[in-house]
Order: structure tokens, then C-alpha cells, then sequence
């Protein structure tokens, strides 16, 4: 038996309500020896008393030594062994914008960049373009057309969209096209079988294509493409759990996590504001409720320490209108760690509090890596958050006699 069985098997019925804020890279690095990370810096007086009333530890988000992307970070998040659920970006972003993804399609995660007249890259982002000047330059690359399959070329945000390849014969097994490093070339794309190839192909058309039309439109004036994906098979939060869930989340990769296990997708709006109103407007609605935080993640890519710090204090100024709606759960994680120091997502375990009524607290008092080592969970896998959720909640039954 699995563990998702497992639940299936022990789940109870139950009023309580579970609230997984995700503060996304959370985890970080001191800039220097002896000096402090971005959590242990930044003053946090509510995840602290949460942390003083709670338990607390540091969750692995696949495996020891494993960086993970967003995805495998939330769907460990969320339940799902990571390993054995391998979902390529590409879909995430597709169902993020409510993309109907088909059988015959490839989904591709599309970034924006800058060449230099060499041809390498010199900005991954583009300087981070305005989701206009994303749009516009959308619209070039939607005059490119390759015989055989159909192209669909949709604006996520900033420097982010999304290619849908349709047409018979395409695999996934196609490797990224960017290096994620500047001073090189865009790599080409190769196929791993030969419907993969296939894909391969068409991609590299494309961006040689989508060189040649945004020319003109530097800083955008090239493209790389990731996490080439087709559509996979996953159980769903509702058949798992029993729960009725929403996410709250304000980019598209995220909402297409959670559209990808069953969750409603609700728009708060930009702002963090909008998150916790939406939150406060649906509560009687709904049973767990999965609210993200992107921006502990963003500065830490930029390499921001002081930004991080100031991201994660705006994050706790929110805590205390979260808890007044009296969750009968409330975790606070991360999906991974991304230091300021590494500019990347990393391997590191992320700090992680649990508060409910019937947590067994620990000794720890404050909400930082350093602390949530000494913490009454130790350090566990991220697959095994929602366990303790369910228990938590009081919707999990004894298992045997």
C-alpha cells in the first residue's frame, strides 16, 4: 500500500480547516562566515510566536543534496513524492494561464532574453520586461509557423511565456535550451527518442525563427526554452484527501500546480493585500486553503539580501490577519531554499512551523534556520508535510487494531 492509499484508507470527515503558506525560497545563506541568514536577519515578532507555540523543523524538499525547481518543491508540498511524479514546467505554466492542454501537445516554459551581438546572453530575463513589452513581443513570435504542427504562443508574465507545440508524433524528452548563465550561447535542442527529436526540430526552428523577429526589440531580442512537458497523470487533492482546497497565488506557475492536482484557482490580484482578503471572502468555503508567496524567491534570484529581508518581514506583518480567522492548522514553509549568496535555487532544508491545538511544541522561539534545527520535527521529507496536516487536523484514523 501507498502512502496516498494509505489516507484514502484513514482519512475521517471533519470541519477543521488547514492553511499552507508557502513563502516561496524561503531558506537562505549567511553572506559570510559567522554572519546571519536573510530569516535569521530579518525581525519576524509573528512567525516567532508562532514558532514559540508550535513545532518546528527543516523539510527536504526531495532529497539531501537535490536543488529542486518550484514544481518538485510544491508537489512535495502538497503530498506528492517528487520522484515518482516528474511534471516538466512547461505544463505548469500552460495550466497556470488556464491553457487547454491537449493529448497531442508539448508544453514549453519560454524566457525572454538578451544577446549579445556574439549571439551569447547577457541578461537570462531581459531586464525583466513589463508584462506589455512581454505581450508585444509575444505578438512577433506568434507570426512564426512550422510546417506539421501547430504553434501557440501565450504571455505568462515578465519575461515568461509559454509555447504549446501540437501535432502528431512529438515526445518530451527534449533537453532546456537554456544554460541559466550569461556569456554563453543559447543551448540547441536535442530529442532523447525520436519523437522527442521531433520536437527538437521544431524548436530549434523556432528559435532560430524568434531570434530573427525580435531583432528589432532588444533588450528582447531572443528566447531560451525549459521544462518541455506533456500532459501527466496525477490523483487528485480532493481523491487523496477528502479536502475541498484554493489556491491564492499570484503567478501562473503556481495556479497551474495547483489546477494540476484539483484545487480551485481563485485571483486575489497582485498584491499580498488581495491574497489575505481573498482568503478571509472564501473561508467558509473551503477546507484547505494553499496561499503563495513569490517574492521571498525573486529577491533572493536577484541576489537582493537586503530586498529578502524586507520580503519576508512584509510576509510576517501578514500573520496575525491570517490567524485571526482561526485556522485549526497553520504551516508556514517554503518550497525550497534560494540564497541571496548563490543567486539559485539550493539544496539547503527550509525552515518549516506547524501550529494547531494539538502540536507538541518544542523549545524553539524563534522562526530561522538555525533555530528550526533544534526544532521537534527535525529534519523530514516535504512528501510527509501533508501527513501531519491531515493528523493535525483531526482527519486522519488510527491505522490497525
Amino acid at each position: 500500500m501507498n502512502t496516498h492509499d494509505l489516507i484514502r484508507d484513514l482519512r475521517e470527515p471533519a470541519k477543521t480547516k488547514i492553511v499552507l503558506l508557502v513563502a516561496d525560497g524561503l531558506g537562505g545563506l549567511p553572506l559570510h562566515s559567522g554572519g546571519m541568514t536573510e530569516l535569521e536577519t530579518a525581525s519576524t515578532p509573528n512567525l516567532d510566536a508562532c514558532a514559540r507555540d508550535g513545532v518546528t523543523g527543516l523539510s527536504i524538499p526531495v532529497l539531501p543534496g537535490i536543488t529542486p525547481g518550484s514544481g518538485p518543491g510544491h508537489l512535495g508540498l502538497f503530498g506528492y513524492d517528487p520522484l515518482e511524479y516528474r511534471i516538466g514546467r512547461g505544463i505548469l505554466e500552460a495550466l497556470g494561464i488556464n491553457f487547454a492542454v491537449g493529448a497531442k501537445d508539448v508544453a514549453i516554459r519560454g524566457n525572454f532574453c538578451t544577446l549579445g551581438a556574439d549571439g551569447t546572453i547577457t541578461d537570462r530575463r531581459a531586464g525583466r520586461p513589463t508584462n506589455e513589452k512581454n505581450k508585444a513581443a509575444v505578438e512577433k513570435l506568434r507570426t512564426i509557423t512550422i510546417p506539421g504542427v501547430e504553434l501557440f504562443v501565450e504571455p505568462v508574465k515578465e519575461h515568461r511565456f509559454v509555447l504549446v507545440i501540437r501535432g502528431d508524433g512529438l515526445g518530451d524528452l527534449v533537453n532546456d535550451t537554456d544554460p541559466q548563465a550569461v556569456g554563453v550561447a543559447p543551448l540547441k535542442a536535442a530529442g532523447g527518442d525520436a519523437a522527442s527529436q521531433r520536437t527538437a526540430e521544431v524548436v530549434n526552428r523556432f528559435v532560430a525563427e524568434a531570434t530573427k523577429v525580435l531583432a528589432p526589440e532588444a533588450p528582447i531580442n531572443g528566447a531560451t526554452l525549459r521544462g518541455f512537458a506533456t500532459y501527466p497523470k496525477i490523483a487528485t487533492f480532493a481523491d487523496i484527501y477528502g479536502l475541498k482546497a484554493a489556491a491564492i497565488a499570484v503567478y501562473p506557475m503556481y495556479k497551474g500546480l495547483a489546477r494540476l492536482v484539483g484545487m480551485d484557482i481563485l485571483e486575489p490580484g497582485p498584491t499580498l493585500h488581495g491574497q489575505i482578503e481573498t482568503l478571509a471572502n472564501v473561508w467558509n468555503d473551503y477546507d484547505f486553503f494553499f496561499l503563495h508567496y513569490k517574492y521571498t524567491d525573486s529577491t533572493g534570484e536577484d541576489g537582493n539580501f537586503p530586498a529578502k529581508v524586507q520580503m519576508i518581514e512584509k510576509l510576517d506583518a501578514i500573520v496575525p490577519d491570517i490567524l485571526a480567522l482561526k485556522p485549526d492548522v497553520f504551516i508556514v514553509t517554503g518550497d525550497h531554499s534560494t540564497p541571496s549568496k548563490m543567486k539559485s535555487h539550493s539544496w539547503h532544508p527550509v525552515p518549516t512551523l506547524l501550529l494547531s491545538d494539538v502540536c507538541r511544541p518544542d523549545e524553539v522561539v524563534h522562526f530561522n534556520e538555525r533555530s528550526c534545527l533544534r526544532g521537534g520535527l527535525g529534519q523530514f521529507y516535504a512528501k510527509h508535510l501533508m501527513l501531519l496536516a491531515m493528523a493535525n487536523a483531526g482527519r486522519l484514523g488510527k491505522y490497525g487494531a
